[in-house]
């Protein structure tokens, strides 16, 4: 069995780190190199970076941003954030990334997913959803949650599983930034769905709502504002998952 992985994740906007609710508000929590080399010398598993405002701003995530950041980390790095394109994530691979997250455009392109998992293989391929709950489902939102889909988040985890992703990764966008805890049934429901690696993200507080996710099916926990506001480390995480059982790097 693999073994549980806590994430870290870096939004960036400008350059910087930003974190808010539900993708607004955005607040500034720091330099993403600087950021993403306290966490790796804490223990994270690996990095996420998600280009927050690359969508909606029409371009590619900041390949010198990404660059800094590798430079720096010595553990793999997911990027996210503005790809619409083969050669875009091309590039990101080549300033550093290991893996590329697509979201809104894999929605309106699926067949980009078999591309680039074609060309670089699944294990470079995530899918990222964000889901909104809408009634006892879950639909599909994009472009940094601003725009709603009639999509169904199951479904679509499904066809982009079978597409050539690598992995998914999951985020209840009625949760991202509330501290409530991770939508766990949402998570079940994927993760009983597709044989990728499901990765949750949205809405911890504590080291708690990471044990109940991963019990819940995930096999990776992400989570931004308890890291970058300093309540607690990575370490200590993996101290409490490790303590309840779970299987996790030490």
């Amino acid at each position: 069995m693999l073994k549980k992985r806590v994430i870290p994740c870096l939004d960036v906007r400008d350059g910087r780190v930003v974190k808010g609710v539900r993708f607004q508000s955005l607040r500034d929590a720091g330099d993403p190199a600087e950021r993403a080399a306290l966490y790796a010398e804490q223990g994270a598993d690996e990095i996420v970076v998600l280009d927050v405002s690359a969508t909606l701003e029409q371009r590619g995530a900041r390949l010198a941003t990404v660059a800094s950041v590798r430079e720096r980390l010595p553990i793999p790095l997911t990027v996210g954030g503005g790809i619409r394109d083969e050669e875009g994530a091309r590039a990101l691979l080549e300033a550093g990334a290991d893996k590329v997250a697509l979201n809104s455009a894999a929605v309106v392109d699926p067949g980009l997913v078999e591309r680039l998992s074609g060309r670089f293989g699944a294990q470079a391929v995530v899918v990222a959803i964000d889901a909104a709950r809408v009634g006892s489902g879950w639909r599909v939102v994009v472009r940094s949650g601003t725009t709603a889909t009639e999509i169904d988040a199951i479904a679509w985890a499904v066809e982009a599983a079978r597409r050539g992703a690598g992995e998914i990764l999951l985020t209840a966008w009625d949760r991202d930034g509330t501290r409530s805890g991770y939508e766990l049934e949402l998570i079940g429901a994927v993760a009983r769905a597709v044989r990728v690696p499901v990765i949750a993200s949205g809405g911890a507080a504590s080291a708690r709502h990471m044990v109940e996710a991963l019990r819940a099916g995930a096999d990776a926990v992400l989570a931004a504002s308890i890291f970058h506001d300093g309540e607690t480390t990575v370490a200590d995480v993996q101290r409490v998952l490790a303590s309840e059982g779970l299987e996790v790097r030490t």
